[in-house]
């Protein structure tokens, strides 16, 4: 039996497994990535991607390779929101269920782009191996044990049998809702389970688009079609459509109930357009699910993305999650392999993004229970925008340093103010002539930002950078500084003094700050670097 050693060996390659060896190859940390299916999705789901997700790809160095993928300005469909209809071709009648801000140039240096996942997976798996990783198509995993030292896993190659072990130091299970991964752990999970069933419906219809007069939208519902709800997205750009008519198993309904030709009819008849020409591509049954894992974390082993929660895919945060998932335990695992952190900072992983998986699923029920008309005043009420469940979420955990901890994970109001737990505010800086937004200076190192030049801070970073050995890097913002300002007031966006500074992790996430001048800089720095990077040496939890 074959036997292969790698430092991260990563258990799916759907966008999130693709992404968290993007990542962690930026990082300058290889892994192997193995998947069941024999290639990359040819269906174009999880078609919109965030502006969040947009500054990882950006922060990786890859944003432009993903944003050439868009087809036009997609932007106009984001805008069009959620809207409903009886029957596509009364589209003058829509009615605007939701009208999400999603992005905004005050918010981001990014953009929601549409774009299906048949195409980006594609790149995610290229990028992979320009970035020295390996992805192994065709092969799934049997087995798994661990230790103190690593994760020894043994895979099967699906088309001839042969077995491999696999030793790595850590495993991420990245396997989707019926993660192998993490039913060879026992992990369970907790939420309200299955609350509907659904078939994607793909399809090519010609005439649709004169129907519905080019109109732009996120997602079109249709109440013609007698005993379901039909969905209609094209939020990619392109064909196929994609239509999700409801099924019900608890009536006795299978998904054999549902051929190609009871598809087109309800095709035409959300259409009002009986003699529509409709070509089935595809169909794919699955779950609307409400369900959260009780731990992101067992031993050296990891779940991420629908391995660790699932939920409705109202507000589209199923895979943009799961990236976010990979952007934070990717660059934890680099610090820990690397050697500048310790064990404790990937407990850290499973605080932060467990909090937030789990208020976004709920986020996604309160959508869900909105759209299909099942809200009372209170769910309503209870829906957060999505700008803040997508970029506006807030940490506590370990990795932060003061703080409001006991603030909600999603506030009712969007506050990037510079707080500690949340996303570093977007300002557009100049650096040497070069127009750069603040969230370009995070990636793989520690940053910390003040005012003034003669503030000590500077100085005092990279004194306690060489002691701790953790890469960090001190910039003065402000005129005569490092960066420059091109618009608005650095220190009042991120609520500081000029004699202030902010500390921001790798991931653009603020772990301190001080507000105002510090005596003993160097005392306080160690302090706060020492308690998020504990040294390395304390263990593995189980």
């Amino acid at each position: 039996m074959t036997r292969t050693e790698v430092p991260v060996l990563i258990v799916g390659a759907g966008p999130v497994g693709l992404s968290t060896a993007l990542f962690l190859g930026r990082h300058g940390v290889r892994s192997l990535v193995v998947e069941k299916r024999d290639g990359t999705s040819t269906l174009p789901r999880a078609p919109g991607l965030q502006a969040r997700t947009m500054e990882l790809f950006r922060a990786a160095g890859v944003n432009q390779r993903i944003r050439a993928l868009e087809v036009g300005d997609s932007h106009a469909y984001f805008e069009g929101g959620i809207i409903q209809v009886r029957t596509f071709a009364e589209i003058d009648d829509a009615v605007v269920l939701e009208a999400p801000s999603l992005d905004g140039p005050t918010i981001s240096p990014e953009r929601v782009m549409g774009c299906g996942q048949d195409r980006y997976e594609r790149v995610l798996a290229d990028l992979v191996t320009e970035a020295g990783s390996e992805v192994k198509f065709g092969v799934e995993l049997l087995a798994l044990d661990q230790d103190g030292e690593g994760v020894t896993a043994t895979l099967r190659d699906t088309a001839t049998g042969e077995e491999t072990v696999v030793r790595a130091a850590y495993l991420v299970g990245a396997d989707g809702a019926g993660s192998t991964t993490r039913r060879a752990l026992g992990v369970r999970r907790t939420g309200l389970g299955t609350v509907f069933n659904a078939l994607s419906v793909y399809f090519r219809a010609p005439q649709l688009r004169d129907l519905i007069k080019d109109r732009k939208f996120i997602l079109c519902y249709a109440t013609a079609a007698p005993g379901t709800l039909m969905g209609l997205s094209r939020l990619h750009g392109v064909d196929p459509w994609q239509a999700s008519p409801l099924y019900y198993p608890e009536r006795g309904e299978t998904t054999a109930d549902y051929p190609d030709e009871r598809c087109v009819d309800i095709v035409r008849t959300a259409a009002g357009k009986p003699d529509l020409d409709v070509e089935i591509v595809a169909k794919v049954p699955w779950q609307g699910a409400q369900l959260v894992a009780d731990t992101f974390r067992s031993g050296r082993v990891f779940l991420a993305g629908d391995a660790a929660h699932v939920h409705p895919p109202a507000g589209g945060f199923g895979a943009n999650t799961g990236i976010h998932d990979a952007h934070n335990l990717s660059w934890k695992l680099a610090a820990v392999l690397r050697g500048w952190a310790g064990d404790a900072l990937l407990d850290t992983y499973d605080a932060e993004r467990r909090a937030v998986g789990s208020a976004m699923a709920k986020q996604a029920m309160v959508r869900n229970r909105i759209r299909h008309g099942f809200a009372d005043e209170e769910t309503k009420a209870s829906m957060v925008d999505d700008i803040i469940v997508t970029l506006g979420y807030r940490y506590a955990s370990g990795a932060i340093v003061g703080g409001r901890s006991a603030a909600p994970v999603l506030a009712p109001e969007l506050d990037l103010s510079g707080d500690p737990g949340t996303r570093a505010p977007h300002l557009w800086l100049d650096r040497d002539g070069t127009r750069v937004s603040t969230i370009d200076l995070f990636w793989d190192e520690f940053v910390l930002l003040t005012g003034s030049r003669d503030s000590g801070w500077r100085e005092a970073a990279e004194r306690v950078a060489k002691q701790l050995s953790v890469p960090l890097r001190a910039y003065s913002v402000g005129t005569g500084g490092d960066l420059v300002p091109v618009d608005g007031d650095w220190a009042q966006a991120y609520g500081v003094s000029e004699q202030g500074a902010v500390l921001v992790r790798p991931d653009a996430f603020v772990a301190w700050r001080a507000a105002g001048k510090v005596t003993d800089q160097d005392a306080v720095l160690t302090d706060v670097l020492s308690r998020i990077c504990v040294p390395a040496g304390g263990g593995v939890r189980s």
